[in-house]
This record gives C-alpha cells, sequence and structure tokens, in this order.
C-alpha cells in the first residue's frame, strides 16, 4: 500500500509541479534575452507568481516521494512506473493548460502506458 501512495505522490505531485510552474511562465512570458541581468529580472518575476510556489512545492513533494519509493524498491521498476507521469501530463496539458495535444502525441502516451504495464506485470 505504501508502494501505491508513493507512486501516487510522484505521478500527481510531480506533473501537478510541471503545469503549476508552466502555468506561471506563461504568466511570467517568454524568454528572449539570455544575458545574466535579463535573466535575474525573469526569475525575480516568476518568484512573484503564486503558481510558481505551488509548482516547487509539488515537485518537491514527488522528489522526496521519490526518493522514499527508491528506498524499498529496485530503480528497474520505479523508474519506468514514474513514466505515468507523460500520460498526467498529457492530460493535464489538454484540462488544466488548455493546449491541444496531437494525435501522434496521444498515440505515443498510450505506449508509454503499454511499457509501465508490461513493466508492472514483469514485477509480479
Amino acid at each position: 500500500m505504501l508502494e501505491v501512495i508513493l507512486f501516487l505522490l510522484i505521478v500527481v505531485a510531480g506533473t501537478g509541479g510541471e503545469l503549476c510552474v508552466s502555468r506561471a511562465m506563461k504568466a511570467v512570458g517568454e524568454v528572449k534575452d539570455f544575458r545574466p541581468a535579463a535573466i535575474v529580472r525573469v526569475i525575480g518575476r516568476a518568484l512573484r507568481v503564486g503558481w510558481m510556489w505551488a509548482g516547487v512545492g509539488l515537485m518537491a513533494l514527488a522528489f522526496f516521494s521519490l526518493l522514499g519509493a527508491l528506498s524499498i524498491l529496485n530503480v528497474s521498476f520505479v523508474v519506468p512506473v514514474t513514466a505515468l507521469s507523460y500520460v498526467a501530463g498529457a492530460l493535464g496539458a489538454v484540462f488544466f493548460l488548455r493546449e491541444r495535444v496531437s494525435r501522434r502525441r496521444w498515440a505515443g502516451v498510450f505506449l508509454v502506458s503499454l511499457g509501465v504495464t508490461l513493466v508492472f506485470l514483469g514485477n509480479r
């Protein structure tokens, strides 16, 4: 049961964090100037967006959940199962960020899901 909770935290919190950071950076705007002073200004603007802090917190939760999973399970099982975050990411992109996901990308998501299923079944 602990393993399931850890995997859910890894996938949901990790993907949620990435989606929040993406929303924050869309609010900040495209980075066009890569000089050090301009980068510092972009970072400063990003740190004033609430979505950034939510994203960082969720990603930290996912990271520590990953550490917990790696402490009790084999890396050859943990890493492929965390690939379910690709599925969650595509769904989050559609529903949270209102992005369009092409058929080719959905096919890739399906293949990742199939691969995770094979890894999971091979662990039993």
